[in-house]
């Protein structure tokens, strides 16, 4: 598919990029977050499009969308204020503890991904690696050596691809009993040095 690529969404399309992050991390976050219509009422507010790479099909629609984290924010953002909105003072304590297991420092030097969403009916024609491909240029254009990104071990198609772009595995995280509120074990950190980018195969 040919995919038109640049950085951050419009207003109009919030709800759309709400849904794409829905649709591709439901499974690592239901749990927290659900059902579905809280998750995407507290969601759709407080993502930031100037920390998305977006991909748009022929007809302009919003297929695809890659996270990024700087030190003035990331993809996601939202505060314990945001979260009593929608689950309450006692909800957004616990889900506001639970999704600090998810924080990530920023390493100098290191682009640090914060998500790939890819529209269900998008996914296997090439959107992913679009996406991929403009993370590591614009980690480039920043003058960064590395992207670096986690995959959650329950998500073997997500490894696959960053595996077959070039990422390698340099560290995991095992969260131990939390796994039994998530639905997995751990997570693979996985990076790319910008200079050693390989082109995918096409």
């Amino acid at each position: 598919m040919a995919v038109t690529i640049s950085v951050g969404f419009d207003e109009a399309e919030r709800p759309v990029a709400t849904r794409l992050f829905w649709q591709a991390f439901s499974a690592k976050l239901g749990r927290v977050l659900g059902p579905e219509d809280r998750a995407l009422r507290f969601l759709e507010p407080v993502l930031y499009p100037q920390f998305a790479i977006t991909a748009r099909d022929a007809a302009g629609t919003l297929v695809g969308l890659a996270g990024f984290k700087t030190d003035r924010g990331g993809l996601v953002g939202g505060t314990l204020r945001d979260l009593a909105a929608v689950y309450g003072w006692f909800g957004a304590l616990w889900r506001g503890a639970l999704l600090s297991v998810f924080e990530r420092d920023l390493e100098p030097g290191v682009f640090q991904m914060d998500g790939l969403c890819v529209d269900a009916t998008s996914r296997g024609m090439g959107v992913g690696t679009a996406l991929l491909d403009a993370v590591m240029r614009e980690a480039a254009a920043r003058g960064l050596e590395a992207v670096q990104l986690d995959v959650i071990d329950s998500n073997p198609r997500a490894r696959a691809l960053y595996e077959r772009f070039g990422f390698q595995a340099v560290g995991s995280e095992r969260i131990g009993p939390l796994r039994h509120v998530f639905g997995f074990s751990g997570a693979t950190r996985m990076r790319l040095p910008v200079s050693r980018t390989p082109r995918p195969p096409g």
